[in-house]
């Protein structure tokens, strides 16, 4: 997978058309990647692989000793099975064009605007319409990705609309997302028409952020925004959120304390409280952000924050050898130093295989409930029904 990206990238395109300036304020700040983000650059040249030979291509297995897991393996065979049933689809009415990992080009619409198609295809449908798929596989399970609206994949299908259009009449545009751990696989269709109205409407925002014009503006966007932990608009937010609902300006003014008085929760409507939620989320997460870059530049580079230090923190004890701790104990009489321990589930039915596991130990395996907590309704997980105390006993006066 190529790892060059344009500066209005497709994949940060919801931030910088909602915040034009992101574009240009995240170049200030490194672009670090994380175990999330390699696992899923491997997951992701893994369902490359299986989908060039499904084309027949001379191609190696990437390899991967941290990441290549059961769950990688099964991640990757879904969303490459997935392409691969488009394309079989599309045979029964004609030859189609399958190809992964595609760049793609659309600085016909944001300057300078390039990115990666996980997957193009196309081909015709039932009806003889020509028909463009894209495909994006998401390997998170953090944020559940929307495909209905999604930029991301509208710039992908403008680039490849450009590209092949003179070659291939396309009057349909088909765009799915791909998420298994969240049990997440949509589409989303459109006419090409209303593919390249989209694209025209978008391209007097694409100009600002390309100049890095335009206002700031905080919103859910901002979760993966290099920039939000030095943004101003953020902070605005959060200060004028704190202001105007959270203090008691009444205890204020009657405190010799200069110190701030927070109302208190309960004190506040329901109405109030939903009404700040959202809010809430989004500004948690900014101050955790601002809290890690503080200690990042603290830890790192040495910078050093008036009213705040750097401490170690609790440690504890291991050996430096274990083979060596065994023979020394050992000549000392010690022999007795591993404790057995049962495999855990996924590993004995990794050993015995899936159907043998279900026919020796299916009826020794429980899933008991999960904690409770409470997400935002966008959440894909089902709601829990709870049934108050009093609704499981009888009613002893009636």
């Amino acid at each position: 997978m190529p790892d060059v990206h344009a500066l209005l990238s497709a994949s940060s395109s919801h931030r910088w058309l909602n915040c034009p300036p992101s574009a240009r304020l995240e170049q200030n700040f490194p672009n670090e990647t994380s175990v999330f983000a390699e696992e899923g650059t491997f997951c992701h040249s893994l369902g490359e692989m299986k989908i060039r030979k499904y084309l027949h291509e001379q191609v190696k297995r990437p390899q991967s000793e941290e990441f290549d897991t059961e769950e990688i393996e099964n991640i990757s065979d879904t969303y490459a099975q997935f392409v691969i049933d488009i394309a079989e689809q599309m045979k029964h009415y004609g030859t189609p064009l399958l190809m992964a990992e595609e760049r793609v080009d659309y600085s016909f619409i944001a300057p300078g605007g390039f990115g990666t198609s996980d997957a193009v295809i196309i081909g015709k449908d039932e009806d003889g319409s020509g028909v463009l798929h894209i495909c994006d596989l998401k390997t998170g399970k953090g944020v559940f990705v929307e495909v209905e609206g999604n930029p991301q994949l509208r710039l992908y299908a403008l680039g490849a609309l450009h590209a092949y259009e003179d070659l291939f009449p396309i009057d349909k545009v088909r765009m799915s997302i791909v998420q298994p751990r969240l049990d997440n696989i949509a589409t989303a269709e459109m006419t090409a028409d209303d593919l390249r109205a989209w694209g025209e409407s978008i391209k007097e925002t694409a100009k600002l952020a390309y100049a890095g014009k335009g206002e700031q503006h905080p919103g859910d966007w901002c979760r993966f925004c290099r920039a939000r932990h030095a943004c101003k608009a953020c902070a605005d937010e959060a200060m004028s959120l704190v202001k105007d609902e959270f203090l008691d300006l009444d205890a204020m003014e009657d405190s010799d304390d200069s110190a701030p008085v927070f109302k208190e929760p309960s004190l506040l409507s329901k109405h109030q409280i939903e009404s700040l939620l959202p809010k809430l989320n989004r500004i948690s997460s900014w101050i955790e952000s601002v809290f890690a870059y503080v200690a990042s530049e603290a830890i790192q580079h040495g910078e050093h924050f008036s009213g705040y230090k750097i401490v170690e923190g609790r440690s504890r004890r291991q050996f430096t050898n274990e083979r060596q701790v065994v023979d020394a104990a050992a000549k000392a009489g010690y022999t007795d130093l591993y404790k057995k321990q049962l495999m855990s589930l996924t590993e004995i039915e990794k050993l015995m295989g899936k159907k043998n596991f279900a026919d020796i130990l299916g009826d020794y395996v429980v899933k008991p409930p999960g904690k409770l907590s409470l997400v935002e309704e966008t959440d894909p997980r089902p709601a829990v029904e709870l049934t108050e105390a009093s609704d499981e006993f009888n009613n002893l006066d009636e």
